[in-house]
Order: C-alpha cells, then structure tokens, then sequence
C-alpha cells in the first residue's frame, strides 16, 4: 500500500471489474468503472478537483473565497470536500427533492445548501444559480460544471487513460449523460487513442427523474457535450434504472446508484446489436450508499412507486 499525503491524492485511478454474471452471450465482456471508490463516492470528484485547481492556476480563487455551483448533488459534495481541505466556502443550489443522504453529506462537509423546486429538476437550480450569479457580482465564483472545460478535460486526462491502460482491447464505452463531460472527455480521449471504439450515452426518457442523467429533449444541451464524440444514445427508462442498479448487486455484488443501472441497462441494450467479441466499458459514476433512504434494494418497486419517481437520482 502506498501513503498519500492527501485525500485529493485517492481522486481517480478507480477499479475496473469485470461483470461475467451479466453478460449475455459468449463473447461480450462487460467491466464495471467503479467510481464510487473516489473520496466522497462519485465520478465528480475527478471535476471537482480539476475545475478548482485550473481556476487557482488563473488567480481567480485564493482561500477564502466562496464558491456557488448548482448541482443535483455529486459534484457540490467533491466541491464541499476540496473547499473544506482548501479553505473555500462552498454553496450548492440543489433541487429540493434529491435523496436525503446527499444533503446530509454536504453539510458534513461543510457546504451550505439553497434549494430550488423539485419539480423543475437539475434546469432549475441551474437557473437559480445563474440569478444568485447575476445579482451578487464579484461575490462568487462560479465553476458552472456544464460549460466549464475543465470537466471533459478531467476525464480526457485521468479516466481516459486509466481505460486504456487497464484494457486495451476496449471496444465499448457507456457512461451516462448528464453534464457530458465525462462521456466527452473520455470518449474524445479513447478514439484518439483508438478510433474504432464506440462511445454511447445513456440517456433518460424526457421527464423521467434519473435526474443527472439529461434527457437532451427537454431543451438544454450542456456546453461542454459534444455530440460528435457519440456513436449512439439508449434511452432508459427509469424502472429499468432501478431494476438494473439492484440485478447489478444481486448477481455481480456490485452497489451502485440508480444512474450506474441506466448506463449498464444500455450497455446490454447496444451488446444485442454487435457481433463477435465485444469489450464493453460501463462507468459507474456512483455508489448506492447515497440512495438507502429509498428502499431500493429491500423492497419492490410497486410498494412506492409515486415517492421514487419524484426524487432526482443522480
């Protein structure tokens, strides 16, 4: 084992696990991308830290300084744990109706948190951030994840090669469609390196709460998405989602959160249209310790199904 000076130094590098159990023909291969092995459970650690240290590189954040970023929950808990180890104060615009658990962390770490309407999903406290923004200049500072290019670069630079490194027959990779960064970054990394590999979103149907997951017809593409990189998006729908997440730990003892269901869902979605043998890659971007309150993984679907479908689940 190696001794880190910092928890920051943990960001990245996560496991890839093979999924046999999941597999649905000889010949297809899928792996699992853990990303709940990052400090505070989630791929968004790898942004957090990356669009922080390229606003220090610029002097446009010194100790002290308060940083707002609208999230649904992810990337506000890696910004409360930077901001925390760094000296920043950190303020998340979060739609009101996330999983408990996500709250709780950030105020663990420190963050204070301003809630906008569940109903208007990750776009709302978008647009709330965007009016705190407008009418306190100077106050914040304001990474905005979705047009902030530090984010795909995080992943063309860490899990991109981490990828390839790991597996070099890759010929897959799924992750979902939220911000776009990471399938951006690291799709654009792989097919540099790799042109024939195939990059695929999994996406949301429209109005389905996978929130996180951004269903591109409900009108906001983000900057950093660019569409280019794709070869495909499966739309999944949100009981598929949670089916998924908890087939992942039954057969595979794998827990992850309800977006990683979507991402493995369509994974075996594009796996039924390819031939010969196919190496898939599905990120995980969470755990599912962020999700307990839900009942998920101890009771079925139809004991609940109004409460699930109004949470945002990534």
């Amino acid at each position: 084992m190696a001794l880190y000076e910092s928890v920051l130094d943990l960001i990245g590098n996560t496991p890839l696990v093979k999924m046999p159990r999941l597999s649905p023909r000889p010949g297809i291969h899928l792996y699992a991308k853990l990303e709940g092995q990052n400090p505070t459970g989630s791929v968004k650690d790898r942004i957090a830290k990356y669009m922080i240290e390229a606003a220090e590189a610029r002097g446009e954040l010194k100790p002290g300084d308060t940083i707002l970023e609208p999230t649904s929950g992810n990337t506000g808990i890696g910004l409360a744990l930077i901001g925390r180890l760094k000296g920043y104060r950190v303020v998340c615009v979060m739609p009101e109706n996330v999983s408990p658990e996500r709250s709780q962390l950030l105020r663990a770490f420190g963050a204070e948190i301003i809630y906008s309407p569940g109903e208007l999903g990750s776009n709302g406290a978008i647009a709330l951030a965007q009016r705190i923004i407008a009418e306190n200049p100077g106050k914040y500072y304001f990474p905005y994840q979705y047009g902030n290019e530090a984010n795909p670069r995080a992943h063309y630079e860490t899990t991109g090669p981490e990828i390839l490194r790991d597996l070099p027959e890759v010929t897959v990779f799924v992750a979902g469609l939220g911000t776009g960064g990471t399938l951006t970054g690291t799709g654009r990394y792989l097919k540099e390196k790799k042109p024939g590999v195939k990059v695929i979103a999994a996406a949301p149907h429209p109005g389905d709460q996978v929130q996180g997951l951004r269903a591109l017809e409900e009108g906001f593409i983000p900057p950093v998405l660019d569409e280019s990189v794709l070869d495909g998006r499966i739309v999944v729908d949100s009981r598929s989602s949670f089916a998924m997440a908890r087939e992942l730990t039954e057969k595979e003892g794998i827990f992850a959160g309800v977006s990683s269901g979507s991402v493995v869902r369509a994974a075996l979605k594009i796996a039924e249209r390819l031939e010969g043998e196919q190496h898939i890659v599905c990120l995980l971007a969470d755990g599912g310790w962020k999700y307990l309150s839900s009942g998920l993984w101890t009771t079925e679907w139809e004991d609940h199904p109004e409460e699930i479908e109004s949470k945002i689940w990534w």
